[in-house]
């Protein structure tokens, strides 16, 4: 039998004594098991008991006539927190998760609080977790690094709790020049492996984004703004692709059947609606801010995707393709 069936068909056991609120037979606890697992009486009964072996607090009880398993009661529910074995164990596990933003006041507060929540775990449970990455592991893909800018993040999130004006030295990439700026942070937001800074900016009159990394100095003011009633901040990021905003565009693609196989299955905007074709092609309609972003995005499937609408994004990509073409046979150095 697989060693990861083993876990899974545990975890499913924990899940069910973890909502339980007058223990559960055997029966029932066979019944809690997917049925592409192994489900007989003999293996949950030795289930419970390597649960037991790893100092889970399950308790056994005779209830008219029947034998009935539940968790202690002061594990399954922590009064300070009313979670489930599972679910504390789902955070603990999740720690991995917050390796983009280490070194930072976010991290450094949440690792805080997963230690404490794994400290309610039973010591024999955290073998338990230990097993879990061997099915279960998290890819974070491409992302910065925010070590070096602790102070930077921590000074932020202390002007937007308190929403004080701040001060700070921005190098702006497009321009390639650093300019000082006098802005009201309203909100820190994570995307796409990239930390910024929504922020009403007083030079540019507007609220912009702003990358965390660029922030090159930053001072905090004992002057207080007020968010305008009106904006919308969900509403200002909702056409972007990924960060950067523009003319919102109505944009029809057409992948091809082998690029649509994998496309379909993924959400790449909430504004996008997709039609599976007969011939196995994926037409998509998306309501976006037309961007660089959006041009990168489209060149990234290559030969799988045609533009259909707007003509000019079609031109566009074109254009860009037949530049990429000659710089590849480019000579180096020419």
């Amino acid at each position: 039998m697989p060693r990861n069936d083993q876990v899974t068909r545990q975890w499913h056991l924990l899940q069910r004594l973890g909502a339980a609120r007058n223990g559960l037979t055997l029966a029932q606890l066979v019944e809690a098991i997917p049925d592409d697992l192994s489900r007989h009486p003999r293996t949950v009964r030795r289930d419970l008991a390597a649960l037991e072996a790893s100092h889970f607090p399950l308790l056994t009880e005779r209830i008219d006539g029947e034998v009935r398993w539940r968790l202690l009661d002061g594990f399954k529910n922590i009064p300070a927190l009313r979670l489930s074995p599972t679910e504390l164990m789902a955070l603990a596990f999740s720690r991995q998760l917050l390796s983009p933003l280490q070194g930072t006041l976010i991290a450094t507060s949440l690792n805080s609080a997963l230690s404490k929540i794994s400290a309610a775990i039973p010591s024999g449970a955290t073998e338990y977790l230990q097993r879990l990455d061997q099915w279960f592991s998290v890819g974070l893909g491409p992302h910065k690094n925010y070590r070096h800018h602790r102070e930077t993040i921590d000074i932020l999130s202390q002007a937007i709790a308190h929403r004080h004006t701040v001060q700070m030295r921005y190098f702006s990439a497009g321009r390639n020049v650093t300019t000082r700026r006098e802005v009201d942070p309203y909100r820190l937001r994570y995307v796409d492996g990239g930390l910024y800074l929504i922020a009403y900016c007083h030079w540019r009159k507007e609220v912009r984004m702003f990358a965390v990394e660029r922030v090159k100095s930053l001072t905090p003011t004992d002057h207080p703004y007020q968010m305008p009633l009106h904006f919308d901040l969900e509403a200002y990021v909702e056409d972007a692709l990924v960060v950067m905003r523009g003319e919102r565009i109505t944009v029809e693609l057409q992948f091809d059947k082998g690029t649509a196989a994998w496309v379909k299955d993924r959400t790449w905007h909430p504004s996008q609606q997709v039609t599976q074709l007969k011939t196995g092609q994926l037409l998509m309609t998306l309501q976006v801010a037309d961007t660089p972003e959006l041009l990168g995005w489209i060149l990234s499937f290559g030969s799988g995707v045609q533009v259909l609408k707007p003509e000019r994004l079609r031109v566009a990509v074109e254009s860009e393709a037949r530049n990429i073409i000659r710089a590849s046979v480019r000579e180096p150095g020419g």
